[in-house]
């Protein structure tokens, strides 16, 4: 029988309005692949978070070869045998693979010096012992991203780390890549190593997994050996069996408002990010794109608002074909970007509401000589009372707003540029279930007024209830099209999962 080297027990999560995990069980074992899945929300990350000792859980014990353990920091996990590769690789770019892997665990010559020649020893072995050809002296800027999830692993295996989480490894990898890391996976059961392995590939979870652990809204809803599923055993368990077919919106969508022919970004490999796609979008309707992370949904939004200049391909907005290639442009042709990461892109930290809201669009209050405040004061009026945004003083800084009002803040920035195709990713992305609805309420009303949006979200429940239409990415390909009537949790996860 196969060794227990870790198990958590009845692990609960609670934060201010929310429950994250809710008495959850978890085996791993050692030499295999213990695969962990459930859609987003469904309480993964948060369990793994406790588990490498970034958070402590609110209930629960964690378990260490039968006997009781607690930590709670990533530096007393890894005493504990405990390592992590985050999804987002972790790296400095302008340092060295030896210094990334020993980065705030130096090896000191004395209390003053940094023994370099042992780190790189050291670190040279581990890479051998991975199968990457480099000198540790190499600058990390330098190496490709599968080379970079490759040292990631070293730096998370070296020592005594005998269970090691794997959250999305192969997310951006090419096909060689990962063929790479499931070599490097093979070798690490042989030695013993027990891996925590997340991802919604199901392919990909059939050819590398020994066990799976099914989570749904932070419960634990099954658990089986990988030889005795198959895919639609994993749709079934992460979606539940009761999901019927949406009700399509009754409303009428206009002419096509945007064309997209053979759009293509190419990446640093000589392959491609966004990768041959062609597309409508009518006016009046909202298009889902869905795909895992790595699919190239960010970057198609990023081609059509002009970020990217070495995009490729015919766009058309009415009956224009657009020549623009930068941001500025593309936003005066009537494209508008809510982005990802609001903090970072959306919204400008030390600047009062009003200042951010006016930022993209200064040029229709200015005169010849300043900012007109009574026209400026109006339109931010205007676009507070239009979107509801609950403040004290449009004067106030942004971060006196919760995060929802922030991002109708930031809907609203967007929507002062008067666009004709607004595209949003991940629009409700850190906001709290009101806000969702205050969000979809927004959208479903700037359709009704003529507006095209496509709209980004790795939410399933969002793609099914929200978009007319929605398009799947699997790898920068279109792999799947699916009006609202005939939508589901299965064909959505199958095109978005499949090779």
């Amino acid at each position: 029988m196969e060794e227990l080297v870790l198990e958590a027990r009845g692990i609960s999560k609670r934060y201010p309005g929310t429950t994250a995990l809710n008495g959850v069980d978890f085996e791993v074992f050692k030499g295999a692949v213990n695969v962990l899945v459930g859609e987003n929300g469904a309480g993964k990350s948060t369990l793994m978070k406790i588990l490498a000792g970034v958070e402590e859980a609110t209930a629960g014990l964690i378990l260490r070869r039968g006997k009781p353990i607690r930590y709670s920091s990533p530096f007393e996990a890894r005493n504990h045998g405990v390592g992590i590769v985050f999804q987002e690789l972790n790296l400095v770019p302008n340092l060295s693979i030896a210094e990334n892997m020993f980065m705030a665990r130096e090896i000191m010559r004395n209390r003053f010096a940094i023994d370099h020649r042992r780190q790189e020893r050291e670190a040279a072995e581990s890479l051998r012992r991975l199968q990457l050809d480099l000198p540790p002296s190499t600058p990390v800027s330098s190496l490709g991203i599968g080379q970079q999830q490759i040292v990631e692993l070293a730096k998370a295996l070296h020592g005594d780390v005998d269970i090691l989480i794997m959250d999305e490894p192969t997310s951006a990898l090419s096909e060689q890549e990962v063929k790479v890391l499931f070599e490097i996976i093979v070798d690490l059961k042989a030695r013993g190593t027990a891996i925590i392995y997340i991802s919604h590939r199901f392919e990909e979870i059939l050819e590398i997994g020994d066990y799976i652990t099914v989570l749904r809204d932070g419960r634990l809803i099954a658990k089986a050996r990988i030889r005795d599923i198959d895919i639609h055993w994993i749709v079934r368990e992460m979606t539940g069996e009761e999901e019927k077919p949406p009700v399509p919106r009754e409303k009428r969508r206009g002419g096509v408002l945007l064309e997209v022919n053979h759009l293509r970004l190419p990446n640093f490999s000589g392959g491609y990010k966004v990768n041959d796609v062609s597309f409508k979008l009518r006016q009046g309707e909202i298009l889902g794109i869905y795909g895992l992370m790595g699919a190239g949904r960010t970057e198609l939004l990023e081609c059509l608002i002009g970020a990217q200049p070495d995009a490729t391909g015919d766009i058309v907005l009415g009956e224009r074909k657009i020549a623009s290639s930068r941001v500025d442009q593309r936003i005066a042709d009537g494209f508008s970007l809510i982005p990802e990461d609001r903090k970072q892109q959306g919204i400008v930290q030390t600047f009062s509401i009003a200042e951010n809201m006016t930022l993209a669009s200064l040029s229709r209050y200015t005169g010849r000589f300043s900012i007109s405040s009574a026209r400026e004061g109006k339109a931010v009026d205007d676009m507070i009372r239009e979107l509801a945004i609950k403040i004290g003083s449009k004067t106030h800084s942004i971060f006196s707003l919760s995060g929802g009002n922030q991002q109708k803040v930031v809907v609203g920035k967007n929507l002062l540029t008067n666009p004709k195709v607004l595209l949003m990713d991940e629009p409700t992305r850190g906001i709290d279930v009101g806000a969702k609805k205050d969000m979809f309420d927004i959208i479903r009303k700037l359709t009704d007024e003529g507006l095209g949006i496509i709209m980004v979200s790795s939410e399933l429940k969002e793609m099914l209830t929200i978009p007319d239409r929605v398009l799947v990415l699997n790898k920068g390909r279109l792999t799947g099209e699916f009006d609202r009537g005939e939508l589901s949790q299965a064909k959505l996860l199958l095109a978005s999962g499949s090779k």
